[in-house]
């Protein structure tokens, strides 16, 4: 009987509860941690453990930790002292501390031992005496050539200024030469029986009649630049009244001041082709120094005309006996 009552209590057994079954929340999936998370959480974890020092940092604390024990004297701590094997030896050989080995006169013996100098670079134990040397010998270089520089610089301004004066004294010369040749022909003329008024002989000064070659070469620069200066006021002049007239234009009622001011009254010596025709007389005399040049000017200015351009006056005989010499020097 028994047996036959254990089957139905099973099956009422196995039977589902529902109502006191117990229903699990679903679990999310696992979500991809981010580059940031995880390093904000190795950050932590390494804070928790203990943060690992730098390469830098061990070695700015080794640094440091080196410097503090060089700066410290050996002879300061006993214990230290004793186990050192250099200051055993020397304590055999009769080191005190505070007194100098050797002999007592040597006033200038070492009272402790030689410090200790680190080397950090990989160089040789010579390099940095070597690099102080080369570095010494090109900075005494660099001022050498700076003094050398400054030198020459100031030598070459005095050159140039002696230079410009000595060519404005060139250009005076050349004036007072011009101005007496021009006196000279004219008195010449005058003495053969020939007048000119005041006009035509200021014209033949400024406008000289003849060739540039036949003018003297001492003076015939001057002359030069006077008429390229002149040819091109008047190819200005020229362009600027071919507006309006011809070049060529003769208007009968302008007057002599009117022809003047419009510098119509000169008739020009001297071609184109005569200012640009080669002059190697000119030009070897333009290539002589300022100083033989002058030189030259002066002498034919004493030789032709008895005048000391240094004196500004004119002797009446060559010997010119207050003229107390040939050169600017002997006038100071």
């Amino acid at each position: 009987m028994a047996a036959q009552d254990s089957g139905p209590n099973t099956a009422e057994e196995e039977e589902d509860d529902y109502m006191n079954m117990i229903i699990e929340e679903p679990t999310q999936p696992k979500q991809k941690e981010t580059y940031t998370q995880r390093r904000l959480r190795k950050q932590r974890e390494s804070e928790a453990r203990g943060r690992v020092k730098s390469k830098a940092e061990l070695a700015l604390e080794e640094a440091a930790q080196r410097e503090d024990s060089l700066s410290k004297s050996l002879l300061e701590d006993p214990e230290t002292a004793a186990k050192n094997k250099g200051l055993a030896m020397m304590a055999k050989m009769g080191f005190k501390p505070g007194v100098a080995l050797g002999s007592k006169e040597n006033k200038d013996a070492r009272l402790e031992p030689v410090g200790i100098s680190m080397k950090e670079d990989r160089g040789g134990i010579g390099l940095d005496s070597e690099k102080k040397r080369k570095f010494r010998e090109e900075h005494e270089k660099e001022g050498k050539r700076v003094k050398a520089e400054q030198v020459d610089y100031r030598e070459r301004m005095r050159m140039e200024r002696e230079e410009a004066r000595l060519e404005s004294q060139v250009a005076a010369a050349m004036r007072v030469a011009e101005r007496m040749d021009g006196e000279k022909e004219e008195q010449d003329a005058f003495c053969a029986g020939g007048s000119q008024d005041e006009e035509s002989k200021e014209t033949k000064r400024k406008m000289p009649t003849k060739p540039l070659r036949q003018i003297n070469v001492l003076w015939r620069g001057l002359v030069q630049r006077r008429e390229e200066k002149e040819r091109d006021r008047r190819m200005r002049y020229d362009l600027h009244q071919s507006l309006s007239r011809l070049p060529t234009y003769e208007d009968p009622d302008e007057d002599k001041d009117d022809k003047r001011a419009l510098g119509t009254h000169v008739v020009r010596h001297s071609l184109v082709e005569d200012l640009e025709e080669e002059d190697p007389e000119l030009d070897a005399f333009n290539g002589l120094d300022p100083a033989d040049r002058l030189d030259k000017l002066v002498r034919h200015l004493r030789q032709e005309y008895n005048y000391c351009f240094w004196c500004k006056s004119a002797y009446p005989d060559e010997t010119m006996e207050d003229c107390p010499g040939l050169t600017e020097e002997e006038h100071d």
